[in-house]
């Protein structure tokens, strides 16, 4: 009877001693899995964290270069892409579609405007919006005077505010899913509005996410981060201590960049006209005209990606077709002060600034160009104008006898080059193509009375 007693209380002992093993080494052993996971984790390489930096005008060829940024961070599996904005203007219907390409990637994507004085606009607006992070530099702003959004005029008043409706909730969208003010949206898109970075870390909660003034404090801030894609992934950031890698734009890239800008494509519009205008004045090898068809393409290439409007390029091109009619036709100046005119104001109206704000082609390039322009005929007027004047006090006898070349066909009247100088003429027996020569044989009230040279030979054949 004892050893019975005995036998079942040392197995219920042994039971008592199991449990307890049981009790405390599933924990324990929970524990040493979790540590054993972050081990792991710990020891795999971090991603590569990816910059770019988006200045100049946010138009088509930028988004292009930026998205070819997104599809090589997504390849490399990067810990993060950060796009440095400090653009100060964009086409909003480039902007819009790419901020939704931000909110759909598979890395974790952080806009920052910098450097400090950036207004970074309605780019700053869209694009901020879309990133999964946000974060200003100190001294900037985003946002625009302008509406983000411009709906046609012909649209029916209920059509307009569909359509500002969508673009305002889907920014509403974005910005709510990462825990941002939106109170400042909807103003934003039917009114237009401009918030620094004072006041959007003010507002409650705030509009931006970080404030950084630099980008080795904004990967200091972002460390440890929870990110959700839209995927539904969870990404929590490591930048802390780390470096960063650039993505660079490749040379194919870069020119279109730079023939994207507007105050580029005014330059090369206004350099290939010019170009071909002295090719016509002064005919030689083709060098003018073919530098100047060249220049002319690329300036074309750089508007095509530009909101352009049509009146203010008209008044661009009349400018310069009445600036370069002086070469032909003297009028003492009037012909190019007109033109000048109409190519400042042309140039100033060239984008549509309610389509693409903060663009523009820049007012010191316009300035520089149209005193240059001004500049140039002053000096051409001044020297026709001593030239023509060269037979009153020398002379008739000076230019009689002299062989010109004709610059503007003679039909009868048109244009001769001789001694230096662009005169009128006219033709005293038959009509006289460009490229011809003839000679003078007398001068009447400023204005050349000339014979073509192969008439001269005729003569002298038959005598």
């Amino acid at each position: 009877m004892h050893i019975l007693i005995y036998t079942a209380g040392g197995a219920m002992h042994r039971l008592q001693q199991q449990r307890f093993i049981l009790a405390r080494g599933i924990p324990l052993l929970a524990l040493l899995l979790l540590l054993l996971m972050q081990a792991t984790a710990a020891a795999q390489p971090a991603g590569p964290i990816y910059t770019i930096r988006m200045e100049g005008v946010v138009n088509g060829p930028m988004i292009e270069y930026a998205r070819r940024a997104i599809q090589a961070a997504e390849s490399a599996g990067a810990t993060a892409l950060i796009i440095e904005l400090s653009s100060s203007g964009g086409v909003l219907r480039d902007m819009r579609v790419f901020a939704g390409d931000l909110a759909a990637a598979r890395v974790p994507i952080v806009v920052y405007v910098t450097p400090a004085g950036t207004q970074s606009g309605a780019a700053g607006a869209f694009l901020l919006s879309g990133a999964h992070m946000s974060a200003l530099a100190p001294q900037t702003s985003f946002g625009s005077p302008y509406p983000l959004t411009q709906v046609d005029a012909v649209l029916t008043e209920q059509t307009r505010n569909l359509v500002l409706d969508s673009v305002a909730n889907q920014l509403i969208a974005w910005n709510a899913a990462r825990g941002r003010n939106t109170e400042w949206l909807d103003r934003a898109v039917r009114e237009g509005v401009i918030i620094n970075n004072e006041q959007a870390a003010a507002l409650q909660p705030p509009a931006v996410d970080l404030i950084a003034a630099s980008r080795e404090e904004l990967l200091v801030l972002l460390e440890g981060r929870d990110i959700t894609l839209a995927n539904g992934q969870r990404v929590r950031l490591t930048t802390i201590g780390r470096g960063t890698t650039a993505i660079e734009p490749t040379i194919v890239e870069s020119l279109w960049l730079t023939l994207a800008d507007p105050t580029v494509a005014f330059a090369l519009l206004v350099r290939g006209a010019m170009g071909i205008s002295l090719e016509l004045a002064s005919p030689g090898i083709g060098v003018f005209a073919g530098s100047g068809v060249v220049l002319l393409i690329m300036a074309a290439i750089g508007l095509v990606a530009l909101p352009v409007q049509p009146w203010g390029l008209l008044l661009l091109l009349g400018g310069l077709f009445l600036i370069g009619l002086e070469f032909f036709t003297p009028s003492h100046g009037g012909l190019t002060v007109t033109g000048l005119a109409l190519l400042v104001i042309g140039a100033l109206n060239l984008i549509d600034i309610t389509q693409a704000p903060g663009t523009g082609v820049a007012p010191w390039v316009v300035i520089v160009v149209g005193l240059g322009l001004s500049s140039a005929a002053i000096g051409g007027l001044v020297l026709g104008l001593r030239s023509r004047s060269r037979p009153t006090f020398t002379g008739q006898s000076s230019l009689i006898g002299k062989i010109a070349e004709v610059r503007q066909p003679l039909q009868p009247r048109g244009m001769v080059f001789v001694d230096g100088a662009l005169w009128q003429a006219i033709s005293e027996t038959r009509p006289v193509q460009r490229g011809d020569h003839v000679r003078v044989i007398s001068v009447h009230q400023l204005q050349l009375i000339v014979r073509p040279l192969d008439e001269e030979a005729t003569e002298n054949e038959t005598s």
